[in-house]
């Protein structure tokens, strides 16, 4: 997930709905209340951490965190490489994914309806325009930061929707890269606060529509996820020859992407 959401294009929240967690994800999110706090403003330390055990799933949290933590430390300079050497292969690759993530997903909708296909189209339409929005320049202040991580960390938990892009409109990709590369620990932070209260509240909205409207959200999200394929198919447009010779190489790791998903999926179990 973390390597995902480095990239401006491809959703963390894809790699969450491919391994199967994201169910899991969007519920142990949503169930911190802060209910601990209670307790603990009252010196009550064994109700405190009564309550903290049982809000905060330690054991899922724990090792989701360490993973996106170090692919953003250590992968942030490979993923970059990637882009701008193989610009067009690494793009065919995400290509492949989303679009076999999109395919997962349909295969979950029991019967197709027309509000089913409404749902889809609005999604497509809707992401389509949000990822043909031209970067807006911003000023790089704390309180900037902050608002962008709250912003930016909504769509990094949505499938198909990329966190980096939102960041490269609103005018802080690159800065926020440059801060990771040198431990710019202030800017981080504060990013990082305004990640966690912008993903505390947006999660509570996503499960209860995964609860209550689990088919029409997933055909929202499928929409979502076809919009968003106008970004790995315009970086690989303008990267190579459109010819055989130049598109067979593209052709050829966007079908590994999409097997290696397809694989993994039957590896994994899904939303429940």
């Amino acid at each position: 997930m973390g390597s995902a959401d480095i990239v401006p294009g491809v959703s963390g929240g894809t790699i969450a709905l491919i391994t199967g967690i994201y169910g899991h994800l969007i519920e142990a999110i949503s169930n911190i209340k802060f209910g601990f706090l209670k307790p603990l403003i009252h010196g009550d330390i064994r109700g405190f951490w009564n309550v903290l055990l049982d809000e905060i799933d330690f054991k899922f949290f724990i090792p989701l965190i360490l993973g996106i933590g170090v692919a953003f430390l250590t992968l942030a300079k490979v993923v970059t490489y990637c882009m701008d050497v193989h610009t067009a292969l690494t793009f065919s690759f995400f290509l492949g994914l989303i679009l076999a993530s999109a395919v997962i997903l349909f295969k979950k909708i029991e019967k197709i309806s027309i509000k089913h296909i409404i749902f889809a189209v609005i999604g497509l339409i809707l992401t389509y325009i949000f990822v043909s929005l031209n970067p807006i320049s911003g000023n790089h202040s704390l309180i900037v930061l902050f608002l962008s991580g709250m912003i930016a960390i909504c769509a990094m938990i949505l499938p198909g929707i990329s966190g980096s892009f939102l960041l490269l409109l609103l005018g802080q990709y690159e800065y926020m890269l440059t801060a990771l590369h040198e431990l710019h620990f202030s800017e981080i932070i504060v990013f990082v606060v305004g990640a966690v209260i912008g993903i505390l509240g947006f999660s509570k909205i996503l499960n209860y529509l995964l609860k209550n409207h689990e088919e029409v959200t997933m055909a929202f999200l499928i929409g979502v996820m076809l919009g968003s394929l106008k970004v790995p198919a315009v970086e690989i447009v303008n990267s190579v020859s459109l010819n055989f010779a130049g598109l067979l190489p593209c052709i050829i790791v966007a079908i590994i992407g999409f097997v290696l998903i397809i694989v993994l999926e039957t590896r994994f179990d899904y939303i429940e």
